[in-house]
Formats: C-alpha cells, sequence, structure tokens
C-alpha cells in the first residue's frame, strides 16, 4: 500500500502562514519493496501541476492575502497504487498596507551601553458583534510579550526575532478567535532586544533604534460580513513603570510582582518609525519556543549560602519557579555553567550577570523569565527558603524538528553525541549563535561553517538557515564580503572577504541543499556565492608576482588556525595563508558543483579552472610537490587531503604526514577550527582509520573524550577549558597570565564548532551519506574500528527515513539498512562489497579479513 507519509507548506507539516510562494514536497512509504514515485497532481484552488519530484515543487498560483489555500496531493507510485493527502497554508499581508502605526515613548532615553527599561503599550476596545474570526498582526523594535484579556497571545519567545532590522523584520500572526469578548484590553510588553538593548561584547546598545516601538493590528471579522481592524496609533497608552523593571540579554531581568498596571502612570504613546524601510514579512524562521523542561538532580547549599541546583545539562533556556512568598520579598537567581569550589563560577560570563530577580507578592505564585535567556548549568538562589521554591528549567531554542539519531556500543562516545547535540540547541536560538551565557551570543560565522554538516543531520533546518541566510545576503558588502557575524548588530568587525567565516556562505546553503534538496537556497545564495569567490580571488591576487602566489589567499585577515591547542592567538592567525588558500580551493569546486545544478554550465567551468590554480599554488608554495608541506602542522595536512586538492603518491604523502605528526602529539589532535571538522576524514578515507580511531578514542587533553570524562554536557570553545585539576582556564591567549587579566578571558563550556566531529560518527561511523541533494541517492558505507561492535544511525529526510545499523561479532559483519521510497542507496560493505538498492529493508552480511 502506498502512502503519503507527511505533507509539508513552505517547510512546515501544519500551520504555515507565509508572504511569499511556498515550496510544496512529501514523503511517501510503501510496503512494496523497490517503490518509486511516478508523477504526482498538485492542486491548490484553480491552480494544478504535476511533478515527479517530491521536493522542489513552488506554488504558482494565485496569492491573495489573509486567505486560506487548500493543498491536495493525490501520488501514484511505479507500480500503479495511489496515494493521497490534504492540508492547506494561509497568506499573510502580502502588499496590504498597514493601517496600524508605530508607537513608542518619545520622551524615553537612557544611557549609551545600556538596556532600556522595558516599555509596556496597552489599549482597550470593545465588540458588540459575533466574531467569526479575528486574528492579529503584531512586530517590535525590540522584543515583545502580547497579552489580550490577561493571557498571553502565542508560544514565542523573543518575538519579533533577530533580523537584520535596517533590511527586513517578521511579523507574527496569531488567532485570537476564541479570546474576544465584549470588553477587551490589549498589552503589549516591549524590551530593547537586539534592536534597542545592550548587544555584542562591547555593549552596544541603540545599535538598530533609539527606543523600543510596537506596531500591531487586531482584525475583527464579524458573522454579518463586515470587519474592522484594531491598531496601534496615539490612542494607545505607554508606560515604562510596569512590573519588568530591568531585561537584557547579558545581565537578565527584573520583574516586581508588586507593581500594579492600573496604578503606574500612564501617557499617550507617540508616534515613530524605523530608521530606514525594512521590508515587513511574515514570520519565516522558526520561532523561539520551549522545548523541554528540566527538574534538578540535586540542590546544596554553598558555602557563600546561595542555594545551588544543579540540572544536569548545560543549556539555553530560563527558570521557572514556584514561590510562597511574603509581599515584598526579593528573589534573586544567578546563573553558571560550572561550579569551582563549590560556588557558581561567572568570570567566564565576562560583564554578564546573568540574573534573574523577581520580588513577590503574598503567597502562592510563579515566576519564569520572558524577556532573557540564560546558558546555563547551575542556577544560585538566594531569598528564600528551599522548602518555598519548587524550581524547574525550562530549555529554549528555534522551534525546528529534531530528526537524526546514533548509538553505538561505546558509552563515552554516545555521551559526546549527546553533548553535540545539546551544544547545537544550546546556540540555535532564533540564529546560529557562538555560546548562550556570556556577554556574545551573536552569529559568528565560522562557527556554523563548520558544524552545518552536523546540524543538518540532527535537525531540520530548512527555514532557519533561510532565515539566517536571508539576512547574510543583505548584509554582503559591495565587494562581495561579509560581515564576520550575522546580523551584524553593531559589530565593529569590518565586513570583508575572509576564509572559514567568509566561506559559510557557501558551506551552509550547501548542507542544507545535501539535507533538504530543496533548490531555492542554492538559487537565491547563488549571488552571493559569486561575489564573495570574486573578492576572495582579488584579495589572493593582491600584492603577488608570480603565478602560483597569485592564488594563496592572503589578505587581508584570516583567523586561521582559530583554537588550535596550547597556542595563541597570533599563531593561530599566522596560519592563515594555508586556511585561506585551501578553503578558497574547496569553495571553488562546491561553487562548480551548484553552478551544474542550477544550469550554469560556463560558470562551473570557471571555477573548476580556478580551483586548479588554486591547487598548484597550494603544492608549489607550501609543499616541496612531493606532499610534504615546507612548514608542517596538523591542519595544513588535513584541509589539502579532506578538500580533494591532491593525487597519487602526493595523498598517501600527506597522509602518512599526518598520522606522523599526531603520533608526535601523542595520539593528540592539534588542530583548531577550521580544521578539526575534517581531521579524522582526512585519515579514514585515505587508509588510516585505526588513527581516526585512536583520536577520536583518545581521552586525554586535547580530546572530545576528555571533556566528556571531565563531566561536560556540552562542547567547549576550548580543549582546556576546565583543567583536570578541576580550575577553570581564563587566560586571554595573547600571552597573559590569567591572573593579569580580569575580563573572563575566552572560555565557553558551550560552544559547538569542535561538535563537528558528529558528521564524522554519522557519515563514517554510521555511514550515512547523501550523494545528492535531500538523500535523493546515498552512500552507506561503515567505517568499522576502535573496538566498536555495533552502531547506529538513522535520519529522517524528504524522503523518508534513512536507517543504518550494523554489528560486528568477532569477524562476522551484519548490517540492517532501511530505504526510503524514492530513493537509491549504494552499500558498500567492509570487504568493499558492493550493491545498489532500491526502496525497502535490506539486510547483508560478509566476513571481515583478520588485520
Amino acid at each position: 500500500m502506498l502512502k503519503i507519509a507527511e505533507l509539508k507548506i513552505g517547510g512546515l507539516a501544519r500551520g504555515c502562514i507565509t508572504d511569499k510562494r511556498p515550496n510544496i514536497s512529501f514523503s511517501l512509504e510503501s510496503d512494496a519493496d523497490g517503490e518509486a514515485l511516478r508523477d504526482a497532481v498538485i492542486t491548490v484552488g484553480d491552480w494544478t501541476a504535476t511533478t515527479s519530484d517530491q521536493i522542489n515543487n513552488l506554488y504558482g498560483g494565485e496569492m491573495k492575502p489573509f486567505t486560506s489555500y487548500p493543498v491536495h496531493v493525490v501520488a501514484t507510485g511505479k507500480n500503479g497504487q495511489v496515494a493521497e493527502a490534504a492540508a492547506s497554508f494561509e497568506t499573510g499581508r502580502l502588499d496590504t498596507p498597514w493601517t496600524a502605526q508605530w508607537i513608542t515613548d518619545a520622551s524615553y532615553d537612557y544611557p549609551k551601553k545600556q538596556s532600556p527599561v522595558p516599555m509596556v503599550f496597552r489599549h482597550s476596545f470593545a465588540v458588540s458583534k459575533r466574531v467569526r474570526r479575528a486574528w492579529i498582526n503584531a512586530t517590535a523594535l525590540g522584543v515583545y510579550e502580547l497579552t489580550l484579556n490577561g493571557r498571553k497571545v502565542g508560544d514565542d519567545y523573543f518575538a519579533p526575532g533577530f533580523t537584520s532590522y535596517e533590511h527586513q523584520i517578521q511579523y507574527q500572526t496569531y488567532d485570537v478567535t476564541d479570546r474576544i469578548g465584549t470588553s477587551n484590553a490589549l498589552m503589549a510588553v516591549v524590551a530593547g532586544g537586539w534592536a534597542a538593548g545592550s548587544f555584542n561584547y562591547i555593549r552596544k546598545s541603540k545599535i538598530y533604534a533609539d527606543r523600543q516601538a510596537f506596531l500591531c493590528e487586531l482584525h475583527l471579522a464579524y458573522e454579518d460580513g463586515t470587519s474592522e481592524v484594531v491598531h496601534t496609533d496615539e490612542a494607545w497608552q505607554v508606560s515604562e513603570e510596569g512590573p519588568y523593571r530591568m531585561a537584557e540579554w547579558y545581565d537578565g531581568e527584573t520583574y516586581d510582582a508588586t507593581v500594579d498596571p492600573e496604578a503606574v502612570p500612564w501617557k499617550q504613546a507617540t508616534l515613530t518609525r524605523p530608521r530606514q524601510s525594512p521590508a515587513l514579512l511574515a514570520q519565516y524562521g522558526d520561532p523561539v519556543r520551549i522545548q523541554q523542561i528540566l527538574k534538578p538532580i540535586s540542590f546544596v547549599k554553598a558555602p557563600g549560602g546561595e542555594v545551588i541546583y544543579d540540572f544536569g545539562q548545560n543549556f539555553a533556556g530560563v527558570i521557572s519557579a514556584k514561590l510562597q512568598g511574603r509581599r515584598g520579598q526579593e528573589v534573586v537567581f544567578r546563573h553558571a555553567e560550572v561550579l569551582v569550589d563549590g560556588e557558581l563560577f561567572v568570570q567566564s560570563l565576562r560583564t554578564a550577570k546573568a540574573t534573574a530577580t523577581y520580588i513577590c507578592v503574598d503567597g502562592e505564585q510563579s515566576y519564569s523569565p520572558r524577556l532573557t535567556y540564560m546558558g546555563f548549568r547551575y542556577v544560585g538562589v538566594r531569598g528564600i527558603a528551599s522548602e518555598d521554591l519548587e524550581l524547574t528549567a525550562l530549555v529554549l531554542h528555534s522551534d525546528f524538528e529534531e530528526i537524526g539519531d546514533f548509538e553505538c556500543s561505546n558509552e563515552l562516545i554516545n555521551k559526546l553525541h549527546s553533548n553535540i547535540r545539546w551544544g547545537g540547541k544550546s546556540n540555535f536560538v532564533d540564529i546560529p549563535t557562538d555560546c548562550p551565557q556570556r556577554d556574545e551570543r551573536q552569529g559568528w560565522t565560522g562557527d556554523v561553517a563548520v558544524f552545518a554538516r552536523t546540524a543538518c543531520y540532527h535537525f531540520d533546518l530548512g527555514r532557519f538557515f533561510d532565515k539566517w541566510l536571508t539576512d547574510m545576503r543583505a548584509e554582503q558588502g559591495r565587494g562581495g564580503g561579509l560581515p564576520m557575524v550575522i546580523p551584524k548588530a553593531g559589530d565593529n568587525w569590518p565586513t570583508m572577504a575572509t576564509s572559514a567565516w567568509g566561506d559559510s556562505c557557501v558551506l551552509v546553503p550547501w548542507a542544507e541543499y545535501l539535507a533538504r534538496g530543496d533548490k531555492t537556497i542554492l538559487e537565491l545564495q547563488y549571488p552571493t556565492i559569486k561575489k564573495f569567490l570574486k573578492a576572495a580571488k582579488w584579495w589572493s591576487s593582491l600584492l603577488s608576482v608570480t603565478p602560483n602566489g597569485r592564488h594563496v589567499w592572503r589578505f587581508p585577515f584570516h583567523f586561521g588556525d582559530w583554537c588550535a591547542p596550547d597556542e595563541t592567538v597570533r599563531q593561530w592567525l599566522k596560519k592563515g595563508k594555508w586556511v585561506g588558500t585551501a578553503y578558497f580551493a574547496n569553495s571553488c569546486g562546491l561553487a562548480a558543483e551548484i553552478a551544474d545544478l542550477l544550469g550554469y554550465a560556463q560558470d562551473a567551468a570557471h571555477y573548476r579552472k580556478l580551483r586548479k590554480k588554486i591547487i598548484r599554488a597550494y603544492r608549489q608554495v607550501f609543499t616541496d610537490g612531493q606532499g610534504n608541506l615546507k612548514k608542517e602542522f596538523q591542519t595544513a595536512y588535513v584541509l589539502p587531503l579532506h578538500f580533494g586538492m591532491t593525487e597519487g603518491r602526493e595523498t598517501t604523502a600527506m597522509a602518512d604526514n599526518l598520522v606522523r605528526l599526531v603520533r608526535e602529539a601523542g595520539d593528540r589532535l592539534t588542530t583548531g577550527f577550521t580544521g578539526t571538522p575534517y581531521l579524522l576524514f582526512a585519515l579514514s578515507d585515505n587508509g588510516h582509520a585505526d588513527t581516526a580511531y585512536n583520536l577520536l578514542l583518545q581521552e586525554e587533553c586535547p580530546s572530545w573524550l576528555y571533556e566528556v570524562k571531565a563531566g561536560g554536557t556540552t562542547i567547549w570553545e576550548r580543549w582546556d577549558a576546565l583543567r583536570p585539576d578541576g580550575t577553570v582556564n581564563i587566560g586571554d591567549l595573547t600571552g597573559k597570565k590569567p591572573d593579569e587579566q580580569s575580563n573572563g578571558g575566552m572560555v565557553s563550556f558551550n560552544h559547538y564548532a569542535n561538535g563537528a566531529v558528529g558528521d564524522w560518527l554519522y557519515r563514517r561511523m554510521a555511514g550515512i551519506e547523501p550523494t545528492s541533494g535531500g538523500y535523493r541517492t546515498f552512500r552507506i558505507a561503515p567505517v568499522v574500528g576502535g573496538g566498536i561492535t555495533s552502531t547506529k544511525g538513522s535520519i529522517k529526510t524528504p524522503f523518508g527515513r534513512v536507517a543504518s545499523e550494523w554489528t560486528l561479532a568477532g569477524d562476522n559483519f551484519h548490517i540492517d539498512i532501511k530505504v526510503p521510497v524514492s530513493t537509491e542507496c549504494e552499500l558498500i560493505l567492509p570487504n568493499n562489497e558492493r550493491h545498489l538498492l532500491k526502496s525497502g529493508h535490506h539486510q547483508y552480511a560478509c566476513k571481515l579479513k583478520r588485520q
């Protein structure tokens, strides 16, 4: 029997509200082996399309504002069986002008490098007719919480989300039909957020706006066919004297429950507008929502007097407290990732206070921050007896689906896998951040560039990355350079072309395309890729006098082998030309593949020719031509090996040299952010799986399992963040001693870049690797070793779930494989036996040769 297992519109299985033409995709299931789609008919109102593509089906019919469109799909398999499914989507405002006006309090001001006090806006209105439908469109400069008749509207945190406010701002749509009464009150709290609040590590404020502003329309459609819009204007009231006394990303939130909103001074709102003319677009990214509730695993009184609660897991989120209090009682919640000598260690937070303060009323009450979030495992509480407090924690991240699984016979690797997953979730809070705890939480491009393949195995990031890449395209410089962080949001780094960080414009959409198969992301991103590579070519030619020198990328700046262990920042940066040249070659190769997919044959030929010149330059400038680097370090061998820049004996020599460097380091890695993701691939794909497993299973610092055995529950920024003696390494890596600097240095216990090793776990240990977009074709080729006796992995692809589960008993290898409908799998067994598999469930076995 054939059935449509899932029908998605705009990347969502339900609830799509859009201002752009949505893509319609579907997956199939069948009990018949070898089944595949023959064709499908998609009907949306009067629009009909016949397709043989399950992924790329852009709706081409009419688009009227505020309209629901039913979607019907009838799919026919190659065996003649038929399946059908129905769904719907809604259009947003499209080009409908806003009757609402932006409102603020123009008399309010606040100091630079500080966040504003949250503004509260309110408005009352009456309804005398029967309501057929009611919905709200709302957005803000800042982050807002909206209530209607005393109840929160929607489940979102931090709406309207973090975008490049100069170019585009999301608005939210909420159905409130069942909330409308005869007398009604709308109230919105707007904090400074990313737009007006203190943000980035130099604590800038007023980045996009001088103060908060709010824009809202409540649409009322009555049963008698008439309609009405209640909207923001000068009739609304505003106050800075509400219960939220402070709210910002780094310092936290203060809430005074004793404040009576009816008793505070109110004034008439002032009309305003954004500085620029950003497009207001229906929410196209994943909103931040509660994903999990954690209970503390223990609590203990610290020497300093706080009661410290341990939630057993480092994560991004907020506390949720049920309290028995008395009026005016102040309860303080402080947050930290680690404990030192039984106390919260907060020096690594730098200037961030990461504190939530609640002022009680009498009796039982509840509190949870709404306008900020923290990165933490431990919470220190003072001001209340433990018997009067029930404390839990809410895990927050963008509302994407978790789609990938992995497990093996080694429990330490399973814990590593868990740490990688939590590191990703903690840093995908509306944008891909670097860390969730200290005074940063910015969209550093280099971190996500190297982690994107791993992330796309864990999560369905179609909408998440689409949103972030929209800001990337908007913020690309005229010359092709890109900000180091996106959205730039007042960051001081210049917009310029730099390797790895800039290569995110290629690596992220390519990872997403391989995972989801939607060509739209490549089409939208392609002009950005072209401009970036043109800039890289120009910088590579600067001040170069030899033909090969013109393809070595030295200028203007590279982060190089960032965070390589036991080195300083200066040493990392000095390796920039090796890293830059290799990444340049790789991105040219990917650009050629993308050009082929999009039908730009001439461009594809250009990038392949340029890639060859870059490879020749790397070989002749950095090596002796025989696979030996003139200046050796692990990353300089890793990158050309993994990026396919070597051939023949040169490959063998480079791989052997890499093995030698690993052994000389005591079976430890010495790679930084740019080399670590590809280190195990460079070894295992070139005949050295044993060395790859030695590195993976290394338990001494620096290593992944050192962090696991040290009690880490996420991935650390630096391998030695927590030393073997239990002290935290806060050295700033510029040559100063830890006690000579007081800004907390550079240490984070939730910094996901080195978690990119997950890509090797899934593509080599489990063996699951896409060979075309969306896993339409894929390979399963497990790499056996390290004493691992079983591994299983699975991923929900756009076509259905791909699964691989293998066991090893002595020399006997056995594997179970699941291949979705309409896909093909190339199976390569450890004895190099090959099989081409159609959809269905398959089992194979072989004997391994003894070493």
